[in-house]
């Protein structure tokens, strides 16, 4: 649905909003009290696709190539198996800058 120009959104959408954007600029294992959470200059990231990490960045700076086209099993508390669980993500075929989610594991 399109608003017209200068309408606003909810005050719910709009802090939804935010939360998103918070959301998908941050790094994999950023603390969650780091006042920039997002990416850095000179390093590599992977957008995490799907799954409990969805919007999420993986830094993978200096990773090799066979790492990086195995993916990862990341450790994750939001996962299917909640603390001590993982998660695992694999390289999207067309678009290896993007990783799907494949599944959780304990």
């Amino acid at each position: 649905m399109l608003r017209p120009p200068g309408a606003r959104l909810s005050v719910v959408a709009e802090m939804l909003a935010f939360m998103d954007e918070l959301k998908r600029r941050r790094v994999y294992g950023a603390d969650h009290e780091d006042p920039d959470p997002g990416p850095r200059a000179g390093h590599s990231y992977r957008e995490l696709c799907a799954g409990p990490l969805d919007g999420l960045l993986l830094d993978v700076t200096g990773w090799t190539d066979q790492e990086l086209a195995e993916g990862a099993t990341l450790p994750t508390e939001i996962g299917a198996y909640g603390p001590g669980g993982r998660t695992l993500y694999g390289p999207r075929a067309d678009d290896p800058g993007r990783w799907d989610w494949q599944g959780d594991s304990r």
